[in-house]
């Protein structure tokens, strides 16, 4: 049985400045518990203290504890050809799904500054899990990054509503697909910074960056698979 004070202590975990202090996050649904590689913590199934930690208007349970997962830049960029840069990105749904996209194309996911907290728990449950298979880093600054990608021998694709490339002609080599958020897109430096932009043909005005994302992440392992 848990202590009230562990928790209370817990309970915090619902605000990022306390996850940031303890490195812990939380995950809700036996399915999380199941994907994840290694046990939580914490796993709490008791009702009231998971109706104290969901976020949920009705909590599913059981709510489990776990300590934070991102990676360096320098280990994402060791163990993936492809990554996709999300550029102030702010809504959380949008940037799990991003995860979960990454994770079905074999690709690593990189966050800036400004974008959506890769451990808000509704960022977390977007991930159905591929919180815990894909190799993510976060709190960037996007041109530093696109340039240790450059060092690194990645090709660098911005995401742009018009004018780009095909996304069918990106090359098989090491990539990494930079996308803004859809109302704003991309920071003109940004976008500049790029080595190569690609478009994606649509009868909408412009995608949203999940839809986007998962586009180009496809297209891209496509190609190293032809």
């Amino acid at each position: 049985m848990i202590s009230a004070a562990v928790l209370k202590r817990l309970a915090k975990l619902k605000q990022k400045k306390y996850r940031e202090v303890e490195r812990l996050f939380l995950a809700e649904g036996q399915s999380f518990v199941e994907e994840a590689p290694a046990s939580p913590v914490h796993l709490l199934t008791d009702p009231n203290a998971v109706r104290r930690l969901s976020t949920l208007s009705t909590p599913t349970g059981p709510v489990a504890v776990f300590p934070f997962l991102d990676v360096s830049t320098e280990e994402l960029m060791l163990n993936r050809d492809r990554i996709v840069l999300l550029c102030g990105v702010q809504d959380a749904g949008n940037v799990g799904t991003v995860v979960r996209a990454a994770h079905a194309f074999g690709a690593g996911v990189a966050l800036t500054k400004g974008t959506a907290d890769l451990y808000n728990p509704k960022t977390v449950r977007a991930t159905m899990g591929s919180i815990f298979h894909t190799p993510i880093c976060r709190e960037l600054d996007a041109l530093q990054f696109l340039a240790s990608s450059h060092a690194a021998g990645y090709e660098t694709v911005a995401a742009v509503p018009q004018g780009g490339d095909a996304p069918g002609s990106l090359p098989a080599v090491k990539l990494a697909i930079v996308v803004g958020a859809e109302g704003s897109g991309l920071p003109e430096e940004v976008a500049a910074a790029c080595s190569r932009q690609a478009t994606i043909p649509a009868l909408a005005a412009s995608l949203n960056a999940a839809v986007a994302a998962s586009i180009l992440l496809y297209e891209a392992y496509m190609r190293m698979l032809l």
